[in-house]
C-alpha cells in the first residue's frame, strides 16, 4: 500500500506540531449519538475469553471472533469532535484514509502475553500503553472486558508494546508519548482488488508481532529512529547510537515502527506470531501487492515512540558493549550476542476496540478517504480525551523490576 503524506516524521512540521493535532480536544457537552449497552457481567473462562466464544467467519469469510458489547456505557466517552462537532477534511490527494490518536505511557513488565501467555516474568521487559490492565494472562477477551486505556479511553481497550528503553544505568526511560496511525486505501477502492482480494475492517481478537525476529535474528526493515526538538536532525536512521549524534539534549529520540498490513484471512494468532501477516510489495512490474497467501488488507497502523533525551544517551556515535547508553531491553538477551542498541526493535499487538468504534473509524475515516486525527472518528464525534493526559512522561525514569 502507498504510503500515507498524512503523518509522516520527517516532515516540514516537526513531530510535536504534527502530535499536537492529534490530541487537542475542545472541552464540550457530551453528545448522546450512539446507545450504550447496559452493564453487564460476562463470565471468562480460564484462557480470559467469554465462555461462549468460538471462532467465527464474517464478511468474505474471514476468521474472526464474535462481537461483543462493550460492559460500560460507552456515551460518556465520546465528544462533539472539536468541540463543535466538524468533520474532518479529505486525505485526498492521499490514497489512504487515515485514524490517529496519542497515547501515555503504561505499566512496564517482563511479560509477554503473545510468545509467553500465562507466564508472568518470563519476556525481557515491556512498555505497554492501551490497556491498562494488560499482563502475561492478558487475551482478546479478557482486554474487551477489563482495564482502562492509556489511549484517549477504554473505548480502545487494545494492548500494544514495545521492548523497554534503558538508559544504562539501572532505570527505565518512559515515553512521553506514543503516537498510533492507523491508515488502509477505501474498500470501494478498485486498488484494493489489484493489491489483493478486498479491504476488510480489522479482524475482531487479530494479534501479531512485527519487527526484529528475536527467535531467528531477522528484521523486516519497517523501522527507524528519529529525532524532533528545536536543535534536533531529523531523519531515518538505522539504531540509537546512529540517531544519538543527531539528538541533543532537550530534544526527543522517537522509534518508529510499521506494522503489516496483508492478512491470510485464517488465523488470529498462529504459533509463530508472525506468519499470518505480511507486508505488500512492488513486483517486476511496478505494482504494489499483497502476497496471494495474505489477500486481505487490513488496516495497518504505525507507531511512534519519543523519548526526552538527557546526558545518560551517548552521542558520540560511536559504541562497543562497554558503553554506558541507552538501548532496547531486547538488546541484551541471555545466551546472545549484545546487539548495537536500538537494531532489535520489534512491537506486540493485540485488538481490544469497542465494535461501534472500530465500525465509526473504519467506516468514515478509512473508507471515505477522511484525514482524522485526535481520536476523530469522523462522524462529529470524537474519542474523548483523559483528564490526566500530559506531553510529559511522569515520572520520565522507573526502576527495573525485579521480576
Amino acid at each position: 500500500m502507498a504510503a500515507s503524506s498524512a503523518y509522516a516524521a520527517t516532515s516540514e512540521r516537526t513531530v510535536t506540531e504534527t502530535a499536537a493535532d492529534l490530541v487537542r480536544v475542545v472541552a464540550a457537552p457530551t453528545v448522546q449519538a450512539v446507545t450504550a449497552a447496559p452493564a453487564k457481567v460476562v463470565k471468562l473462562a480460564a484462557d480470559g475469553l467469554p465462555v461462549d466464544a468460538i471462532r467465527k467467519t464474517g464478511k468474505f469469510g474471514v476468521t474472526q471472533q464474535p462481537s461483543y458489547d462493550s460492559n460500560f456505557k460507552t456515551d460518556p466517552l465520546l465528544v462533539p469532535a472539536w468541540g463543535t462537532g466538524s468533520l474532518p477534511q479529505s486525505g485526498a490527494p492521499d490514497v489512504v484514509g487515515a485514524f490517529r490518536f496519542i497515547c501515555m505511557p503504561g505499566q512496564v513488565l517482563k511479560d509477554d502475553p503473545i510468545v509467553y501467555p500465562g507466564q508472568p516474568g518470563k519476556s525481557h521487559l515491556h512498555q505497554f500503553f492501551g490497556n491498562t490492565g494488560a499482563n502475561a494472562k492478558s487475551t482478546y477477551g479478557s482486554l474487551r472486558f477489563s482495564g482502562d486505556s492509556t489511549c484517549n479511553n477504554k473505548l480502545n481497550r487494545s494492548a500494544y508494546w514495545i521492548p523497554a528503553m534503558l538508559n544504562g544505568k539501572g532505570k527505565v526511560v518512559r515515553p512521553d508519548y506514543v503516537s498510533i496511525y492507523y491508515k488502509r486505501l477505501p474498500e470501494s477502492s478498485p486498488t484494493c482488488q489489484i493489491e489483493g482480494k478486498a479491504c476488510i475492517e480489522m479482524p475482531r481478537g487479530l494479534r501479531f508481532i512485527f519487527g526484529y525476529n528475536m527467535t531467528t535474528g531477522k528484521t523486516d526493515n519497517h523501522h527507524y529512529f528519529n529525532c524532533d526538538g528545536p536543535t534536533a536532525k531529523g531523519g531515518h536512521y538505522p539504531d540509537i547510537v546512529t540517531a544519538a549524534q543527531n539528538c541533543p539534549v532537550g530534544n526527543r529520540l522517537g522509534v518508529i515502527i510499521e506494522a503489516p498490513g496483508c492478512w491470510n484471512g485464517k488465523d488470529l494468532n498462529p504459533g509463530d506470531h508472525r506468519r499470518h501477516m505480511a507486508f505488500a510489495q512492488y513486483g517486476n512490474d511496478g505494482v504494489h501487492r499483497c502476497p496471494a497467501t495474505h489477500p486481505y488488507i487490513v488496516p495497518t497502523f504505525t507507531l511512534g515512540a519519543w523519548y526526552t533525551v538527557d546526558e545518560d544517551l551517548d552521542r558520540s556515535g560511536k559504541w562497543d558493549q562497554n558503553t554506558s547508553t541507552w538501548s532496547l531491553a531486547s538488546d541484551t538477551m541471555p545466551g546472545m550476542p549484545t546487539a548495537r542498541p536500538g537494531t532489535t526493535m520489534h512491537a506486540d499487538w493485540i485488538g481490544a476496540w469497542d465494535d461501534k468504534v472500530l465500525a465509526m473509524w473504519t467506516e468514515n475515516c478509512i473508507n471515505k478517504l477522511l484525514n482524522c486525527a485526535g481520536g476523530d472518528l469522523g462522524n462529529g464525534l470524537q474519542l474523548k480525551m483523559r483528564d490526566d493526559f500530559s506531553w510529559n512522561a511522569n515520572p520520565r525514569l522507573v526502576d527495573i523490576p525485579k521480576s
